[in-house]
């Protein structure tokens, strides 16, 4: 909301808004003119404007049911997005299941170090840029497309970029994969002329849409082009070497190398993100040159393996990770760390979430020493009974030998029972969409409280 908020600021639009909490989201539009309110009312709405709303946000907000009565345009978040894109000259999308923020936020920034001024609307902060959007009018504009909610189909870009699709959001997907797997149908017929879809062939659910349209006559003569890791795709990583501060891989297409990339980012993960940003700008026509050295002086979106501090020899990250998959390719990275014990802080994220992916959770944790799981997240969600972190955890010691307790109550209050039981050479990763966020700010402020009383 934020991006699409200064995004409208920059060209001109008078921008007024409400959120529950002061943030630095809220700080650095307040800075470019918009007015925003803490908290909701009915006071805040202007009597003639266009209402924009996030998923989030209820029928039963007081400023929607104003809105209503009076009339007003009351427009979901992606039906902004949608507009704003209509106007762009080349449009570049990045969806999937995982990985849209950073390969939305990657692209943005090599385009952006190269000096090729893009326009963009992305899901997070770009390190060093220090934004989430921009609008110049140049030639290339870059969005992340969310398919959590469906309304991925409202967008029509020129290329986009399936990274992977997997079961995620089952509150809205009531049949899984199936269910987005025909949304990303509606989405790919709806590409502008000449469209292409660059594709991840390695993983499952992406193939099952290729083989779909494979099958069917594409609309709009879009395309599909291929990458993988080692595959026969039209784009391919080979040779990667995994450093302990950097990962370095060939890029082969149509078979031959056409070119080496360094990142500084860990985990396959990665090399999947980094591949898939390289082939559709390359695809998209730019000057490789001119991006290639800036791959590897980025240094990843917030929040996602983020180091959020570091105190007495014991590091903490923080990472969004929600879902099985991205809490198994965030903890991979922790390979890369010799001789240091990590320990997981995992926050579940909706209880429909945990219910539904229960089994994949269980198998998530394998790479680390020590698991802490706090209280759900609910997400504006009602309990499900039997579904709780407590249940969760009690299955996980009969079925792991993973180290795992249950702590509750606030993150403030899991900070102070996992402080004192911290020591030299132990990594903190605190993984979760909620709260879990403060964890690291909750723990160095420890560190300071101890030592101002030690001395």
């Amino acid at each position: 909301m934020s991006g699409l908020a200064k995004y409208l600021l920059q060209n001109g639009y008078e921008v007024s808004g409400s959120d529950i909490n002061d943030s630095k989201y809220v700080k650095n539009i307040r800075e470019l003119g918009a007015k925003v309110f803490i908290g909701h009312s009915e006071d805040n709405l202007p009597e003639n404007c266009v209402v924009v709303a996030s998923t989030a946000i209820k029928d039963n907000n007081p400023e929607i049911q104003k809105a209503k009565r009076l009339g007003l345009s009351i427009w979901h978040r992606s039906d902004l997005l949608a507009e704003i894109s209509q106007n762009e000259k080349y449009f570049i999308g990045y969806s999937g299941t995982h990985g849209k923020t950073t390969t939305s936020g990657l692209c943005s920034y090599v385009m952006e170090k190269a000096g090729l001024k893009p326009s963009y609307v992305v899901g997070g902060i770009i390190p060093e840029i220090n934004t989430n959007a921009n609008s110049t009018g140049e030639k290339f504009f870059i969005a992340e497309l969310d398919e959590s909610d469906g309304t991925i189909v409202k967008y029509s870009p020129n290329l986009v970029v399936v990274n992977n699709l997997e079961p995620d959001h089952l509150d809205f997907y009531k049949n899984g994969l199936e269910s987005i797997l025909e949304t990303f149908e509606t989405f790919i017929s709806n590409m502008r002329e000449n469209g292409i879809i660059l594709a991840n062939t390695d993983n499952e659910g992406v193939k099952l849409l290729v083989k779909y349209f494979s099958e069917h006559e594409l609309a709009h003569n879009a395309e599909f082009v291929t990458y993988s890791i080692g595959g026969n795709t039209d784009y391919c990583a080979k040779n990667i070497v995994y450093e302990e501060d950097f990962t370095t891989f060939d890029i082969y297409y149509k078979g031959e190398k056409i070119t080496s990339l360094k990142i500084c980012l860990k985990g396959v993960h990665n090399v999947y993100n980094s591949l898939a940003v390289w082939a559709s700008l390359h695809i998209a026509g730019v000057n490789m040159n001119l991006v290639n050295s800036h791959f590897q002086t980025f240094t990843g979106m917030g929040r996602r393996f983020q180091k959020v501090g570091e105190f007495n020899g014991i590091t903490i990250y923080d990472d969004y990770a929600h879902h099985p998959t991205e809490i198994k390719a965030t903890l991979s990275c922790s390979k890369s760390f010799k001789d240091k014990n990590i320990i997981a802080v995992f926050q579940p994220h909706r209880y429909t979430r945990l219910q539904n992916l229960w089994n994949e959770f269980m198998e998530a944790f394998e790479n680390v020493d020590e698991l802490i799981v706090t209280d759900v997240y609910a997400a504006s969600e009602t309990p499900i009974d039997g579904i709780n972190s407590q249940a969760f955890v009690d299955e996980l010691k009969e079925k792991t030998d993973i180290k795992v307790q249950y702590i509750s109550g606030s993150i403030t209050d899991v900070a102070k029972i996992v402080y004192p039981e911290l020591k030299e050479n132990d990594i903190v990763i605190g993984l979760g969409a909620g709260t879990i966020t403060n964890l690291g700010k909750e723990l160095i402020t420890l560190s300071k409280e101890s030592v101002t009383v030690g001395n």
